[in-house]
């Protein structure tokens, strides 16, 4: 009865965690659509067409209460861009620097998400969470390295890895201040069309002369795996709608690799590199601090 009574009180938590669940077990797959030779730019295909039944699935629930304002569509379009335009940039960077530097940069995306949270709404926890949020930046990098070789493209590589860390900590930000004057639901519908509408960019940048893999490990084992990261987001959604962003943020950012490490220790045997151990040791420790961070009241949005 407590656990419920608590869930109730702190929907945020439910939501939050559902993320970190789904987009745990995500990461552990995600790998094997490239693997199984379907391209990273397909792979984006496929996941925007497996936002749309989320998408309508909520909107049904609601009632097809679509909100069609021009707010609405603005903040819609720039969350679903944002994270879309991310990804589509990061195909690029990763043709032109080594994943090992790129990916600890953009991990770091929810220091400007906390950052704009705190300075423009005015978002604030107590001690511990405090704590939590510091480890949790710590952890994040730790996480994502990967060693391995990466070609040299000058300093680019490192701007258009700041430049996705800027997208993806802004769109964070906005998901949050949507929420306070639009549906969850109307803001997950705009956030599938922004990527399905930059589908055919992806498309454009596919290699067409390598062999593709069409059958059922291909495309459709992909949408299988990409379902859960676009539900996953969905719940995002919700625990932005109803928690602060300062402490969404890096609790759904680390705690979903440590899902995934775990996984991969427990089926593939994958034991972490020191740096990473150290990774998921401070990101389970920050999990539990902000998750145990006694609720207080969000700051309304100014005007």
């Amino acid at each position: 009865m407590t656990a419920i009574a608590a869930s109730n009180r702190r929907p945020w938590l439910v939501y939050a965690l559902t993320t970190v669940l789904l987009w745990g077990v995500w990461g552990a797959l995600s790998g094997l659509s490239a693997e199984r030779g379907f391209p990273e730019t397909l792979v984006y295909c496929v996941w925007a067409l497996t936002m749309i039944p989320p998408a309508l699935y909520i909107l049904w629930r609601g009632g097809w209460a679509l909100d069609r304002s021009p707010r609405a569509l603005a903040f819609g379009m720039t969350i679903g861009l944002l994270g879309a335009g991310g990804q589509m940039l990061l195909f690029h960077t990763l043709t032109i620097g080594p994943a090992y530097f790129v990916f600890p940069i953009i991990s770091l995306s929810p220091v400007v998400t906390i950052a704009l949270a705190f300075l423009l709404l005015r978002e604030r926890t107590g001690p511990r969470g405090a704590l939590g949020i510091a480890l949790a930046l710590v952890a994040l990098p730790l996480l994502d390295l990967s060693f391995g070789r990466g070609t040299s493209g000058g300093l680019g590589w490192f701007l258009q890895s700041l430049l996705i860390m800027a997208a993806w900590g802004v769109q964070a930000y906005f998901i949050r201040l949507a929420n306070h004057t639009v549906r969850a639901e109307s803001i997950f519908f705009y956030m599938m069309l922004g990527a399905v509408l930059l589908a055919p960019v992806a498309l454009a940048m596919t290699d067409w002369t390598q062999p593709i893999n069409l059958g059922l490990d291909g495309p459709w084992m992909t949408a299988a795996i990409q379902i859960l990261n676009a539900v996953g987001a969905l719940t995002l959604v919700y625990a932005f709608r109803h928690g602060k962003a300062i402490v969404v943020a890096p609790l759904t950012n680390a705690g979903a690799p440590l899902v995934t490490a775990v996984l991969a220790l427990l089926f593939a045997s994958m034991v972490p590199g020191p740096l990473k151990m150290v990774g998921l040791v401070l990101a389970l420790i920050a999990s539990l601090l902000l998750v145990s961070e006694p609720e207080r009241d969000s700051a309304t949005v100014p005007s």
